[in-house]
């Protein structure tokens, strides 16, 4: 048996809704911050870069909380989800394989996730762990969390600066998805070739850990 465990945003989770609820909030057009997140992407920023672009002295966590207040917070739902997740997900578990998710989220998206009943062992995020990846605190928690040695974990994320290199040092190993603005962006370079694994779906890993 082994244990997958999954990033979130662009490998099972698709980011529109994410980026357009920003755009909303801040009163600007969705055109204009997404191409915002793909320049400060393509400089190997942060892309909540692309917000400070926008407004410079904004306080992420409190406009965040306002959103919440405001009944415009996250959501997370059936059609966020990329189509090949669930059938993933389920031909993993169906082979007897450990199931997880974690990600670089907030508390609230790992409750939205969890409310989504996907077939899998566990969900937990960043925001619950209190420590975010590319830091390898992230990848010791998980090894934690997955209850197994490092080898037998296949992280799976389509950022290979935060997914495949850190994921890869802390002892596991990795399959690159090549989807999202990452995935593509850096699909080709050297951190993502170094992947035990490229994929371009989800539905490939069962077959590829056999």
């Amino acid at each position: 048996m082994l244990t997958f465990a999954f990033d979130v945003g662009e490998t099972i989770v698709r980011d529109d809704r994410y980026w357009a609820a920003w755009a909303d909030w801040l009163d600007i057009p969705r055109h204009t911050l997404s191409a915002l997140v793909g320049a400060v992407v393509a400089q190997g920023r942060d892309n909540a870069d692309a917000l400070r672009l926008l407004r410079p002295d904004i306080d992420l966590d409190a406009e965040y909380a306002s959103r919440e207040a405001a009944g415009r917070g996250e959501r997370i739902g059936e059609a966020d989800l990329y189509p090949d997740v669930r059938p993933a997900l389920i031909a993993l578990r169906a082979a007897g394989h450990r199931v997880l998710i974690a990600g670089n989220q907030t508390r609230r998206a790992a409750e939205l996730l969890r409310a989504l009943d996907l077939p899998v062992n566990a969900t937990a995020t960043s925001g619950e762990w209190g420590v975010a990846k590319p830091d390898p605190a992230f990848f010791t928690r998980l090894i934690h969390f997955a209850g197994t040695t490092p080898d037998r974990i296949i992280y799976v994320g389509d950022h290979p600066a935060n997914d495949i290199t850190p994921a890869q040092a802390a002892g596991l190993r990795t399959a690159h998805i090549r989807r999202g603005p990452w995935g593509h962006l850096w699909g080709d370079g050297p951190e993502a070739a170094a992947a035990d694994w490229r994929i371009d779906t989800l539905t490939e890993l069962a077959a590829l850990a056999r």
